[in-house]
């Protein structure tokens, strides 16, 4: 089952018309919404599941995580060395410098692998980050996620119910 277009006689719920704003373009199906409950790589590998996911993280103001991880995936992509050191020093300047508001939460470890990288910025400068930052988000803001009002109507799940299909012991609101 497909979530309506907006060309399809308008939605004909409230929660309708919140995921025709969500999703410009392509509208995913109820099938892939819902698989995004069950796996973190499956939401991360869809577009339309990267933009939910993105606005559950700005209501939580963790939205950099997944700016800085959608910004290594552009770097990966890149092969002219002098584009490639550009975006790594905005990357850097932006989500590793701890003067930057957008700054992401890495270990010392990691932020000393990184700076070391920095020195020759090649597309893989990040990749250790860019894995921390990434296991943050599947342990930590995920399962909000998927238990969130905004994943439940999506996926249209009735509240009281988990994203897994259990019952939940005490149901929020």
């Amino acid at each position: 089952m497909a979530i309506k277009n907006a060309e399809d006689n308008g939605p004909t719920k409230k929660d309708q018309a919140s995921s025709d704003t969500l999703f410009d373009g392509e509208q995913p199906t109820l099938e892939e919404i819902r698989s995004w409950g069950k796996s973190f790589d499956k939401l991360m590998r869809s577009p339309s599941g990267r933009k939910a996911f993105r606005e559950f993280l700005r209501c939580e103001y963790s939205e950099e995580n997944i700016l800085f991880w959608l910004a290594c995936e552009e770097l990966k992509k890149e092969t002219n060395p002098e584009a490639i050191e550009e975006k790594a020093r905005f990357i850097y300047e932006d989500y590793i410098s701890i003067l930057s508001p957008k700054e992401v939460s890495l270990d010392s470890r990691v932020r000393e692998i990184v700076n070391r990288n920095m020195v020759e910025p090649t597309p893989h400068t990040f990749d250790e980050a860019q894995l921390q930052i990434y296991t943050l988000m599947h342990r930590d803001s995920y399962p909000r996620f998927i238990n969130s009002p905004q994943f439940k109507t999506l996926a249209q799940i009735p509240e009281g119910v988990s994203a897994s299909g259990s019952t939940a012991e005490s149901p929020s609101n």
